[in-house]
C-alpha cells in the first residue's frame, strides 16, 4: 500500500540526495502499510525508529554536501532539519508511552512534511550543488 509514490517531481537534481529521498518514501510507505494492516505496537515502533535513524543519517549527509559546496542557506536548512527530527522524536516517545498510535494524521504530517520540504526547500540547493560539482 503506497502512501506516496516517488516521481521525478521530487528530484532535486543531486543523485545521492534523490536516492536518499526515495528511501525515505519507502520507509514511510512501510509504516503506512503496517498501520493499514493493523500490525501491532512493536512493528510500527520499529519502523518509526528506522525512519528517525535514516532521517538523521540523510540530514547529516545532506548538510555535509551543502557545507562542502558553501551553500548559503545551510544554517536555515539545518534548523528545519532539527525541527523535524525533534517532532519525530516526540512522536516516538509518545508512541512508546502508549499515548499515541501511528495513525492517518501522523502519516499525513510525515508525508506532507517530506514532500513539501523536498519540493520547496531541498529543491533550492540542487542548482547550487550542481554548480559546485555535485550531481
Amino acid at each position: 500500500m503506497t502512501l506516496v509514490a516517488w516521481s521525478d517531481k521530487y528530484s532535486v537534481g543531486v543523485e545521492s540526495a534523490d536516492s536518499q529521498h526515495f528511501v525515505l518514501f519507502e520507509i514511510l510507505n512501510e509504516l503506512h502499510t503496517a498501520m493499514m494492516r493493523g500490525q501491532g505496537h512493536t512493528i510500527t515502533g520499529q519502523l518509526l525508529a528506522k525512519l528517525l535513524k535514516y532521517t538523521r543519517d540523510h540530514f547529516s549527509g545532506e548538510e555535509a554536501m551543502m557545507a562542502a559546496a558553501g551553500y548559503p542557506g545551510l544554517e536555515a536548512h539545518k534548523a528545519l532539519h532539527r525541527e523535524l527530527t525533534a517532532k519525530v522524536e516526540d512522536f516516538i516517545v509518545r508512541h512508546e508511552r502508549g499515548e499515541m498510535m501511528v495513525n492517518a494524521k501522523l502519516l499525513s504530517f510525515l508525508r506532507d512534511w517530506l514532500t513539501n520540504h523536498i519540493q520547496t526547500v531541498d529543491r533550492q540547493y540542487g542548482p547550487w550543488l550542481n554548480e559546485h560539482g555535485l550531481r
